[in-house]
């Protein structure tokens, strides 16, 4: 295990990484269902991967950063770059291969990137048309649809970015963990040896985000793992910390622009 593992890796279990999958022409799908506490190890490949997720919340490793991304968001990472993926609760989970073509004109840098209603259609059409009796001209007009989305994929800030030093890492590999933990920030700063001044800053330069905003979004993406799971709003409340099923409910809209009831309902019509 590495720092990039998931949290409290030796409870997960380890997948085996994809070996035997064509080479992308210039796209190819892989959609399996991830179960719970599952990863796919540290591995690169000699072509670009969209890993994206349909249902659930997954962490992806990616040239040494961790995020947490939902179904409204998606990983690019480009040829030869180290990388890995897990699930806490499970996840249906869609890898894109897309060839590393220059001619293609894609992002060479990693990120992480909104996937509008249009690109997410369009990647769960591209892995029914993964069959030997699918039409080639219509996949191959998918194809050219989901490349176009890529092209207009812009990097945005809402996943969860880990942080990179020891110290950190291990704070909030607690904090995923334990996402009711109740400790405040001067309780954390003496923990790690450092002042509370110090923690602020360090974790601002780490991760772009306060630690209050960090720990707010990780329950975020935990509620939508649990809301996944049937789970009643008012038990998810509880569960994440929430002195009320209202303070909860308000988190998620300001986060999302929807209440978790909507934000249920629309994940099930996708």
């Amino acid at each position: 295990m590495n720092r990039h593992s998931p949290p409290d890796a030796a409870r997960w279990t380890e997948l085996d990484v994809p070996r035997d999958h064509p080479a992308p022409d210039p796209i190819r799908v892989r959609a399996q269902r991830l179960p719970p506490r599952h990863y796919f190890p540290l591995h690169r490949h000699d072509w670009h991967q969209l890993a994206y997720a349909v249902s659930g919340v997954v962490t992806v490793s990616v040239a040494n950063r961790r995020y947490v991304i939902s179904p409204e968001q998606a990983a690019w990472v480009p040829a030869g770059t180290l990388h890995g993926t897990g699930t806490r609760l499970g996840a249906g989970f869609h890898s894109l291969y897309i060839a590393n073509n220059p001619a293609l004109a894609l992002a060479s840098e990693h990120m992480v990137f909104a996937v509008p209603p249009l690109l997410r259609a369009l990647i769960v059409e591209a892995d029914a048309l993964e069959t030997d009796d699918a039409d080639a001209a219509y996949r191959q007009q998918v194809h050219n649809l989901i490349l176009a989305q890529l092209r207009r994929a812009r990097p945005l800030t809402a996943a969860l970015p880990w942080p990179e030093s020891p110290a950190l890492t291990r704070l909030c590999e607690a904090l995923d963990a334990q996402p009711d933990d109740p400790l405040p920030m001067a309780r954390w700063s003496r923990r790690l040896g450092m002042s509370e001044r110090t923690l602020a800053r360090r974790f601002r330069d780490e991760t772009g985000m306060t630690l209050r905003a960090w720990r707010r979004r990780l329950r975020l993406f935990r509620g939508i793992e649990l809301l996944e799971t049937g789970m009643s709003v008012t038990d998810i409340a509880f569960e994440l910390g929430y002195a009320s099923t209202s303070a909860f409910i308000y988190m998620f809209r300001m986060e999302t622009g929807h209440s978790p009831d909507v934000y249920r309902r629309r994940a099930d019509a996708a």
